[in-house]
């Protein structure tokens, strides 16, 4: 006749787990500071040095499809010109969307 037979036994287990958990969810919810500052962790970048890498990488890959431009004959394009490409990208999803959900609408609605 083991433990496992009782159903008390199964019940104690599954209380014991709870509890433990409890526990540990108790810890991570009232012990001070943050997860980050008992491993002492600190990023390897700011976020400024981070931002500057990022409009660096713009800037880069703006000036390599220039220079493919450049080399078959087509006009360099400017960030400004990028800006507006998004934009106009941005309106045509946005009117399809519309569309779409507007067609949706009316097939449930019949």
């Amino acid at each position: 006749m083991g433990g496992g037979d009782d159903p008390l036994f199964g019940i104690g287990v599954v209380v014991i787990g709870l509890l433990i958990l409890g526990v540990f969810l108790a810890i991570g919810k009232w012990y001070p500071g943050s997860g980050a500052e008992q491993l002492d962790w600190r990023p390897t970048r700011s976020y400024e040095d981070e931002v500057e890498l990022e409009l660096q990488d713009v800037d880069q890959m703006l000036e390599a499809q220039n220079e493919r431009r450049r080399e078959s004959g087509r006009a360099e394009r400017t960030e400004d010109d990028i800006h507006d490409q998004v934009r106009e990208d941005r309106a045509f999803i946005d009117a399809y969307t519309d569309r779409v959900r507007r067609d949706d609408d009316e097939r449930d609605s019949s």
